[in-house]
C-alpha cells in the first residue's frame, strides 16, 4: 500500500524546486523550454541557447528529438538526450538514447538495434567514453569510439532482471536504476534480481480484443519470501562479473541501497526481510569480500528513505560522501527523532549532527567549506515544511533559513557549490511561486522577481481552516476544514472526510492544493459541505518517531480508531449533521473508508472507497511486512486489520470504484469483498473500470465519468446544503 504516487493526486499539491538541471560548477543551470534546451549565468540569470532545435536534430532527421532529459558528460563535450519515453509503471523510464557529441556536432543514436523506445537508464562513463544501458532485462556497454555494443548479461528474461528492478523493488523502495560506473571507469556495479520464485499475478486484459489476454506480472504477496537479489561488479575490458559477498540468505534480505566510494570499494544497505535491522556493508569489487561497518535497529521499521516520501517517488538512494569520502551522512530515528548523522566510512565514529526534539524531513545540501547543512524540517508545525541549516560538525545551533513571514510549504533546489538555489514557496491559498536566490544571504538574485514581491497585493482566496483536535484516548490530530460558502453556525451541515491514514502519506499539509477534492464536479464549499481531512498516528508527519511508528502492527486498527474517535469529537460541533457524515479516499484512503464505514458504520453514512485494499493479505510484501509483521508470525494482526474482516458490518451506502487492470491493488481484492458484502446480504454499489490501472486514469471519458458518479452519489446519499435545527428543512441558500 505505498501507493504515494496515486495520492499526491489527490492531498494536498506537494511543490517542488527540482525542475532545474543545475550545472557542474554551481553557476548556472539548464531548463529544457519549447523544444530548446536553454541556459542560464548567475547571478544575472543571463540567458542562451544550448541546444537548438536545429542542433537536436540529428542528421538524416527532419524534426528535432523531443527531449525528455538530458546528460551531459563529465568533461562536458557530449551530451546523452533522452526521448520517445514510455511507461513502465509509474514513470516513463524507457525510450531512445542519442548522443550528441559537442565539439563535432555529430549524432550516434546508442543500442540503435534494440527495439524502439527499449532502452533504460543510459549513462557516460566518467570519462565519456562508453556509455551502458538496459534493454529487455539485460546491462549492455556501447563504445562511443567503435560502435561495438558488449551485452554485460544475457538473461532475456522477466524473471531474470539486471540493471534494473522487479515491480516490488521499484514500488516500495522506488529502485528503478539499477548499475552504476566505477569511478575509473573500468567496472559497472549492477543489481540483479531472481525473480523466478515469485509467483505470477495474472491480470487480464478483456477490452482489447475478442479473446482475453493474460498479463503476468511477477508480484510477491505478503508472507512469500523476496526476491533474491545479489550485486555484481563487472570489469568491462573482460566481461567477468564478480559478485559480492554479503552475509546472509538473499531469500530473507533486501538491498535497497549501493554507492561506489572510489573504484576499489562500495557501499550496500541491507535490511532483513521485516525491515526493522539495517546494516552497511564496505565491499572489495576485486574479491567480493563484505564487511560490515554500520548497523541499525528498530521496534518497528527503518525508512529507506526519508520518512516523508517527499521525494522517494524517483529516489536515487544515494550515500552523500563527505571528508574526503572518509565518511557519509544517514538519517536515523534512533534517539526518538528523524536525525542526520556523519558516519566514518570504517565504522569507528559517528557524529549527531542535528540534535534536538524535531525531525528532519529531508537532506538538501552540504557545504564542507563553510562547515554547513541545509536539510528541511519544521519543528513547530507539523504541516508545515521549512529550509533549516546547522554545522556539519554537530557543534552549530539550529538556524532557519526560509523567511519566517512566509508560512506554509518551502522547497529548494540547491546548486552544487551552495551558492544559489531555487526557492519554491506555496500554502493553502497560494500558489506555488518560486524564486532565484543568493543562499549566503537569502535574497533574491532579483527582487522585482522575488515570492515577496509576487506575493505583494494578493488577496489570499478561499480559506482553509486548521485545527487541533483531541480524542478521548488524549491522541491531539491535525485537521483541516474548508467551511461552507456563507456559513451559518446556527444551521447543521453535511461532513465529508477525506482519509489516506497510512505510513506513506499526510493529508494535513499546509500546501497549496489542500481543501481542494478534484473528483468533485464543482464546489463543495458553495454546495454546502463541510470538507475536512485529519492525520492521526501512523502518518509519516515530523513529530517524532513515536507518532509514526506506532501503527507497526496496527494498520486497520489504530489509524481507523483514532480517525472515528476524532469524528466522535468533530460530531459534538453544533454546526455538524450526525446524520449526513461521509467519508471517501484512495489506495489506502479506500482501505481506511472501508474499514471506518465497517467499523464504525454508526458514524459514517455514506463512503466511496476507490481502488482500495480490501484484503491485507493479497497486498506486496515489502511494503506490507514492514508495517504490519509476517502472517506466519502474527497473522491475527492482518486479519485484524483488514476491511473484509468487518465487512459484514455494513449500515450505510457504499461505493466501490476499483480498475481490473490495477497493476498495484489488484481487482481481486474487489472480488473477495464483493463475495462477504453478498454474503451477508449488504447491498452497495460497485463500479469495475475495464483495464484501468491504480490511477484509473485511461481511455476516453473515464475521468469525466469517475467524477460525476462520485459527485452524484455523495449528492444523492449525503445531500448538501445547511438544516435549519428549528424546521429540520434543508435550506435553499446553496440550490442553484
Amino acid at each position: 500500500m505505498r501507493r504515494i504516487l496515486l495520492v499526491l493526486l489527490f492531498i494536498p499539491f506537494l511543490i517542488s524546486a527540482q525542475n532545474i538541471r543545475w550545472a557542474k560548477d554551481g553557476n548556472s543551470y539548464f531548463k529544457i523550454e519549447e523544444g530548446e534546451i536553454n541556459s542560464y549565468l548567475l547571478p544575472a540569470n543571463t540567458k542562451s541557447t544550448f541546444l537548438s532545435k536545429t542542433d537536436l536534430t540529428p542528421d538524416g532527421k527532419t524534426a528535432s528529438l523531443n527531449v525528455r532529459s538530458f546528460y551531459l558528460s563529465d568533461d562536458g563535450t557530449k551530451v546523452l538526450i533522452y526521448t520517445n519515453t514510455k511507461k513502465v509503471w509509474r514513470l516513463d523510464t524507457e525510450g531512445d538514447y542519442w548522443v550528441l557529441n559537442l565539439t563535432t556536432k555529430k549524432w550516434q543514436q546508442v543500442g540503435k538495434n534494440h527495439p524502439a523506445s527499449s532502452l533504460r537508464f543510459a549513462k557516460f562513463s566518467p570519462d565519456g567514453k562508453k556509455v551502458a544501458f538496459v534493454s529487455e532485462y539485460d546491462l549492455f556497454i556501447e563504445d562511443l569510439t567503435t560502435h561495438q555494443e558488449k551485452a554485460v548479461t544475457s538473461n532475456h528474461s522477466r524473471k531474470l532482471i539486471s540493471g534494473t528492478f522487479d515491480w516490488v523493488y521499484e514500488e516500495e523502495f522506488a529502485c528503478r536504476d539499477g548499475f552504476q560506473w566505477s569511478p575509473d571507469s573500468q567496472q559497472i556495479a549492477y543489481w540483479q534480481i531472481d525473480a523466478n520464485k515469485i509467483k505470477d499475478y495474472f491480470m487480464i486484459n478483456t477490452t482489447d480484443s475478442a479473446y482475453s489476454k493474460i498479463i503476468p506480472v511477477e508480484y510477491p504477496t505478503i508472507g512469500q519470501s523476496p526476491s533474491p537479489a545479489k550485486i555484481g561488479v563487472v570489469t568491462v575490458s573482460t566481461g567477468k562479473t564478480e559478485w559480492l559477498n554479503i552475509p546472509g540468505d538473499p531469500q530473507q534480505h533486501y538491498l535497497p541501497r549501493m554507492e561506489w566510494n572510489s573504484s576499489s570499494e562500495i557501499f550496500v544497505q541491507q535490511l532483513n526481510r521485516k525491515q526493522n535491522e539495517s546494516k552497511i556493508f564496505s565491499c572489495s569489487p576485486a574479491t567480493g569480500e563484505a564487511k560490515q561497518v554500520f548497523a541499525e535497529t528498530d521496534k518497528g521499521w527503518i525508512d529507506v528513505f526519508p520518512f516523508s516520501n517527499t521525494r522517494a517517488l524517483d529516489f536515487h538512494h544515494p550515500f552523500i560522501w563527505l571528508n574526503n569520502k572518509k565518511e557519509f551522512l544517514w538519517m536515523s530515528e534512533k534517539d526518538g527523532w528523524a536525525h542526520l548523522y556523519r558516519i566514518a566510512k570504517d565504522g569507528s565514529k559517528e557524529t549527531l549532527i542535528t540534535p534536538g526534539n524535531y525531525d528532519v524531513i529531508d537532506f538538501l545540501a552540504m557545504d564542507e567549506k563553510s562547515n554547513t547543512i541545509y536539510f528541511l524540517a519544521s519543528p513547530a508545525n507539523a504541516t508545515q515544511q521549512y529550509l533549516y541549516k546547522t554545522k556539519l560538525d554537530g557543534k552549530g545551533k539550529l538556524e532557519l533559513v526560509s523567511p519566517p513571514d512566509q508560512q506554509g510549504s518551502h522547497d529548494y533546489s540547491i546548486s552544487p557549490n551552495s551558492k544559489y538555489a531555487l526557492h519554491s514557496f506555496s500554502n493553502t491559498f497560494t500558489k506555488p511561486v518560486n524564486e532565484l536566490i543568493d543562499l549566503s544571504t537569502n535574497k533574491a538574485l532579483n527582487e522585482k522577481e522575488s515570492i515577496a514581491s509576487k506575493l505583494a497585493g494578493t488577496t489570499p482566496g478561499k480559506q482553509v481552516e486548521f485545527f487541533k483536535i483531541k480524542t478521548e484516548e488524549g491522541t491531539e490530530m491535525d485537521g483541516w476544514m474548508v467551511k461552507p460558502t456563507n456559513f451559518d453556525p446556527t444551521k447543521k451541515y453535511p461532513v465529508v472526510f477525506y482519509v489516506y491514514t497510512e505510513p506513506a502519506a499526510q493529508t494535513v499539509r499546509d500546501s497549496y492544493g489542500t481543501g481542494r477534492n478534484r473528483l468533485f464536479k464543482g464546489d463543495m464549499a458553495g454546495e454546502g459541505y463541510i470538507y475536512m481531512s485529519l492525520d492521526g498516528r501512523g502518518t509519516p508527519a515530523p513529530k517524532g518517531r513515536e507518532w509514526r511508528k506506532s501503527i507497526y502492527r496496527k494498520i486497520g486498527q489504530l489509524n481507523i480508531k483514532d480517525q472515528a474517535l476524532a469524528a466522535q469529537e468533530i460530531l459534538k460541533w453544533p454546526f455538524v449533521d450526525k446524520d449526513r457524515i461521509a467519508v471517501w479516499g484512495w489506495s489506502g484512503g479506500g482501505s481506511a473508508t472501508l474499514n471506518l464505514m465497517f467499523q464504525y458504520p454508526d458514524i459514517y453514512k455514506t463512503g466511496i472507497a476507490v481502488a482500495a485494499v480490501a484484503n491485507q493479505l493479497t497486498y506486496d510484501n515489502i511494503y506490507q511486512e514492514r508495517y504490519m509483521g509476517l502472517p506466519q508470525e502474527n497473522l491475527e494482526d492482518i486479519v485484524k486489520g483488514s476491511p473484509i474482516t468487518y465487512a459484514k458490518n455494513l449500515k450505510g451506502n457504499l461505493l466501490y470504484i476499483h480498475g481490473t487492470g490495477d497493476d498495484n491493488v489488484h481487482y481481486n481484492n474487489a472480488e473477495m469483498l464483493v463475495n462477504e458484502l453478498v454474503k451477508y446480504n449488504k447491498q452497495f454499489q460497485l463500479m469495475a473500470y475495464p483495464n484501468r490501472t491504480h490511477s484509473i486514469s485511461e481511455g476516453e471519458g473515464t475521468f469525466e465519468h469517475l467524477s460525476t458518479l462520485f459527485t452524484e452519489y455523495l449528492k444523492k446519499y449525503c445531500p448538501p446544503g445547511p438544516i435549519d435545527p428549528q424546521t429540520m428543512k434543508v435550506g435553499d441558500l446553496y440550490k442553484k
